[in-house]
This record gives C-alpha cells, sequence and structure tokens, in this order.
C-alpha cells in the first residue's frame, strides 16, 4: 500500500502568544505610570525578539487568550484629567474662559497625581503610560490651543494677517505632541532631574493662565492677538527645544524632606489664593523663561572657563 505524500511543512513564523511570560509582575520604575522592564525577567522578551508584535499588558496572558486586566486606581486618576481637558474645550466653545483655564490647571494636578499613585501602590502598567500620553495630548495640546484660539487667535483673520492664528494653534498641538513622543521614547535615558524642552502641562499651564488673567482684568482677545501669537509660538517652540527644566520629582514623595519645605508650601498656598490668575500666571511664565535663561548662564560660564583656560 501506497504511504500518503508527505505533507509540506508549514513555515510560519508568527510568534505564539502563550510562549512569552514575563519573569516578573513588578514593572519597571519610569515616569507615569511606568513602562514594564523586562530587562532582568531572565526569560525571553517578545519585544525584543519581534518588535513588530505589540505585546500589551506586559506580556502576561490568560490561559484562554484574554488579557488579565489594567489598574484601577492610576487610570481613574488619568480619566479625570482627560475629563477636564474635554471639559476645557467645551468651557471655551461657550466663551467660559476662566472655567476652561481652570480645568486644564485642575488636569494638570490629576496628571501629576497618577503616577506617583501609580509607583507608590505598585500599580505601573505599559497600558497606563500609553493612556496617560493619550490624556496629555488632549489636556495639553489640543484644549490649550483651542482656548487660545477661541479667546484671540480667531481675530487675526480679520485683522488681516491671513489664516495665521489657526497655524499658530495647531503649531502648539503638533509641538505638544512631538514633546510627548520624545519624552516617551527617551525614559529610562535621561535625568530624571531634568526635562529636555519644557513640559506639555506647563506649557498648556503658560497660555491658559495668559487668557485667564487678561480676561479677569477686561481684556478682550482682539486686544490681544499679538500678545496671544507671540505667547503660543514661544511656548510651542519651547516644548521641542534642547534647554533643560527642573522637573521636581526628586521632591516629595517617600523621602523626607527639612520641615521649611513644608513651611514654604504653605506660604506658596497662601500667596496664590490673594490673586490666582496673577500668581499663576507669573509663576509659570518664570519657570518657562528659566530653561533659557540657565542655558544662557551655563553659556557665558563656558567660555569664562575656556578664555581662563587659554590664556593660561
Amino acid at each position: 500500500m501506497n504511504s500518503p505524500p508527505d505533507q509540506p511543512k508549514r513555515h510560519d513564523n508568527t510568534p505564539r502568544i502563550d510562549s512569552f511570560q514575563s519573569g516578573s509582575d513588578q514593572p519597571g520604575n519610569s515616569v507615569g505610570q511606568g513602562h514594564p522592564d523586562h530587562s532582568n525577567s531572565g526569560q525571553a522578551n517578545p519585544d525584543q525578539a519581534f518588535p513588530h508584535v505589540v505585546n500589551p499588558g506586559h506580556g502576561k496572558q490568560h490561559p484562554d487568550g484574554r488579557g488579565r486586566g489594567i489598574y484601577l486606581l492610576p487610570n481613574l486618576f488619568t480619566t479625570a484629567a482627560l475629563f477636564a481637558g474635554f471639559y476645557a474645550v467645551i468651557a471655551a466653545i461657550n466663551n467660559r474662559f476662566e472655567y476652561a483655564a481652570i480645568a486644564v490647571l485642575v488636569a494638570m494636578v490629576l496628571d501629576g497625581l497618577d503616577g506617583r499613585i501609580a509607583r507608590l501602590t505598585n500599580t505601573m502598567s505599559a497600558f497606563g503610560a500609553e493612556y496617560d500620553s493619550l490624556s496629555d495630548m488632549v489636556s495639553f495640546g489640543l484644549a490649550p490651543s483651542l482656548i487660545i484660539y477661541e479667546w484671540s487667535l480667531h481675530n487675526v483673520t480679520r485683522q488681516g494677517f491671513g489664516q495665521a492664528g489657526w497655524v499658530a494653534a495647531f503649531l502648539f498641538t503638533a509641538c505638544a505632541a512631538l514633546r510627548l513622543a520624545r519624552f516617551n521614547v527617551q525614559i529610562g535615558t535621561i535625568d530624571k532631574k531634568f526635562f529636555k524642552g519644557l513640559a506639555s502641562p506647563a506649557a498648556a499651564a503658560v497660555l491658559v493662565c495668559t487668557v485667564w488673567v487678561f480676561h479677569d482684568n477686561g481684556y478682550t482677545g482682539s486686544q490681544l492677538t499679538v500678545l496671544a501669537m507671540i505667547v503660543t509660538i514661544s511656548a510651542a517652540l519651547l516644548m521641542v527645544s534642547n534647554f533643560r527644566y527642573y522637573s521636581f520629582k526628586d521632591i516629595g514623595g517617600n523621602k523626607r524632606v527639612p520641615f521649611f519645605v513644608m513651611l514654604m508650601l504653605v506660604m506658596v498656598f497662601v500667596f496664590t489664593s490673594l490673586d490666582p490668575p496673577k500668581v499663576l500666571f507669573s509663576g509659570f511664565v518664570v519657570y518657562a523663561l528659566s530653561g533659557p535663561v540657565f542655558e544662557l548662564v551655563r553659556w557665558v560660564r563656558r567660555r569664562k572657563r575656556r578664555a581662563e583656560s587659554s590664556s593660561a
């Protein structure tokens, strides 16, 4: 009896998801809600072997192929920040610019809390990190540009400058996206004490505090279109610059600080409550300018050292 012909071998290079299991349930310590770290797991990492395969949820799968779920607590804060950013857009469309500015500032506070809560409760995840970035894009990229456009930049066309208003607003949005993308790929490779470029929440705060402080003092956006253009473009370019900004990440957390630090924080709250729009506007503008100023100081010092070494 003739045996059946040999079946052709199947050349299937598709990796099996259930063949990769993380060697540790502990995600890596990184900024935001954290990216998983498989470097010390002692087992194969599908992201390295197959870079085209997306490995959500830290690589762990249930036997039936379902994901293992997400952490609720930090993602609730991220969702609240996303809601605040969305509300800011709605408020700006309805010409409620004070509420819109406050909503972005609330989103800024919530964005700072979700990552800290994730690290303190050991609930960091790749999903949380990606969700946090998408929330930041809405709250600190799209919302501020629409707020300042609705307040002032839409008047640029009527003043004979063509489409420069919405182009400037789009430039801010695009630079915020580029800033977030650069930040994500540089996690773990740069000094955590400093940001490279102005952080998108701080840039958003500069825009919305500009709207808030002048709107609170009775100015209309049509009176300040040139200022709005300058602030928008400057904040956008500072986000994608190489200026270094202090990140304040070495303050607080589970580290002890001197008593006067707590006293200074109390004084900051008291001082801010006297006139929130002006105080916050001044603080964020000073922070935004600190990057170029410190870079200029470092450049002058380098030139002075070179001059001293060449003359010696």
